[in-house]
């Protein structure tokens, strides 16, 4: 295939999820032709505008602003004013396309692509979709009518988009995300100072972090730890939650065994370490797990659109290629049930096995050949 120079315009976010596929797009169309000119469009004040020049891209804000569901004077002011914002980015999306002349727009969910992916097909520019979630999002399904294509994550999006316009791609992840070799898994060890003869449990909450997993932790703290002999955990718990993690772990000395941290930068290390990961359920994590082989239990997050994490999450839970707890169950259950898992290495061999088979880790670049078919075929 002839990759030639294209001026493309990546437009999505409001959400943290979104971010990193649309770099790793932009990545690819920058590494097939170092010509293509490539702008970012997201949401003003959202993560997206500080991710994405972190990248070495230019991003554009709009004032658009996601509706609210939870009940609140802020969000009452937020959903009224909602209206609005969408015409004024409506009109700024209109002005960024005529500015920028772009040969492809792609939209990668999340209510920021909504005003620039409708003003793109209007003027009859290609446009392609892509959809991290088993639940397709509402954006998304809005725009399918009139794109040219849209790469899913997973199998049976039939249900929301037309089926002649579907291609199975993937999410994009990062690229040291793999299954761990023998080496790779001693290097993670001494990296973290576990013991190899030990079991290890990982907890990713995220970079903000998860209250309900953080409970969850604490509870077990509490309690004494049951079950945990012979096991050590490393837990994310998000700088949010960092300063009361400092203080409760403070009444709580001597458990050499839990290490924890805001944020963990080794994510590679981390997986290859881990034996059972306990993750919220969000796409880019679901498929990173499933690229690392790992045995996880998931714990959706109820706090999201459509209740998406869930539809993410059963998709390997009825493959038996992960496990899942409630969110409202987790501070109860959770613990006991990762436990239960690192005690089984034939179970988790068998979770392991079935999560890598769900593993599509040629995202980016199927994505950008799926791009180019549509604009030369």
């Amino acid at each position: 295939m002839e990759y030639k120079a294209l001026r493309v315009i990546i437009s999505g976010g409001g959400t943290g999820g979104h971010i990193f596929p649309a770099v790793s797009i932009a990545d690819r169309l920058k590494e097939v032709n170092p010509d293509t000119e490539i702008l970012f469009v997201g949401a003003e004040g959202k993560m997206e505008m500080e991710k994405v020049p972190a990248a070495g891209y230019k991003i554009v804000g709009l004032p658009v602003v996601g509706l609210q569901r939870q009940l609140s004077l802020k969000n009452l002011l937020n959903d009224l004013a909602a209206p609005f914002k969408l015409l004024g980015s409506l009109r700024q999306a209109g002005k960024i396309i005529d500015g920028f002349g772009p040969d492809l727009v792609v939209g990668v969910g999340g209510y920021a692509s909504a005003p620039l992916l409708w003003k793109a097909q209007r003027k009859r520019i290609p446009t392609l979709l892509q959809e991290q979630n088993s639940f397709a999002g509402l954006t998304n399904k809005i725009l399918a009518k009139k794109a040219g294509v849209i790469c899913v994550a997973y199998e049976g999006m039939e249900k929301f988009f037309p089926a002649d316009k579907i291609v199975l791609t993937g999410n994009p992840i990062r690229r040291e995300i793999r299954p761990a070799d023998a080496e790779t898994r001693r290097e993670a060890m001494e990296y973290y100072g576990f013991d190899p003869a030990k079991k290890h449990i990982l907890i990713v909450g995220g970079s903000l972090g998860s209250g309900t997993l953080n409970k969850a932790m604490r509870r077990w703290i509490s309690d004494g730890c049951p079950g945990g002999e012979g096991v050590q955990v490393l837990w994310q718990c998000g700088k949010y939650y960092k300063a009361g993690v400092d203080a409760f772990m403070a009444e709580h000395p001597g458990l050499d065994d839990i290490r924890y941290a805001d944020f963990i930068r080794r994510m590679d290390y981390a997986y290859a370490a881990a034996d059972v990961v306990i993750s919220r359920s969000g796409a880019s994590s679901v498929s990173e797990l499933c690229a690392a082989g790992k045995a996880t239990v998931f714990v959706p997050s109820p706090n999201v659109a459509e209740d998406h994490q869930t539809h993410n999450a059963m998709a390997l839970v009825r493959r038996e290629a992960a496990l899942l707890v409630k969110d409202a169950e987790a501070e109860e259950k959770l613990m006991r049930t990762a436990l239960a898992l690192a005690a089984d290495g034939g179970r988790i061999a068998r979770v392991e096995k079935n999560a890598a088979a769900m593993a599509l880790t040629n995202a980016a670049a199927d994505i950008v050949d799926q791009a180019y078919k549509l604009l030369y075929e």
